[in-house]
């Protein structure tokens, strides 16, 4: 199974497209693929905690419990300058996630056997 990257730049101004890249991601995961989500723009919020706990949609599963299923077993990155725009920085953020560039994840998105999805 090839590794899937998937960049989610909606926040809660766009729940619907933010909770299907988190709900992906989180499937992916439990389908055993080695994911990794990217927070960028407003989702890099989702990063920090009590966030993705405040976070509400109707008919749609916990976005906290997806980001925690993500940290669990595969990678959670927030944008360095999305987070830098907020003021979040490394220290702000759960544990296991972390900061990271354009180059990270050109680099990540261009490796053999990945597959880039960005909502």
């Amino acid at each position: 199974m090839r590794a899937l990257v998937i960049k989610c730049t909606a926040g809660a101004e766009d729940p619907e497209r933010c909770n299907q890249a988190f709900t992906v991601a989180a499937s992916a995961v439990a389908a055993g693929a080695d994911v990794t989500l990217w927070l960028t723009g407003d989702a890099a919020w989702f990063g920090v905690p009590g966030r993705a706990e405040d976070f509400t949609l109707e008919l749609a599963g916990s976005l906290a419990e997806a980001r925690d299923l993500v940290l669990e077993q595969g990678s959670l990155v927030v944008c360095t300058q999305c987070a830098a725009r907020r003021g979040i920085t490394e220290a702000d953020l759960v544990p296991g996630a972390r900061i990271a560039g354009a180059a990270s994840f050109a680099e990540q998105v261009l490796a053999d056997d990945v597959q880039a999805l960005v909502y």
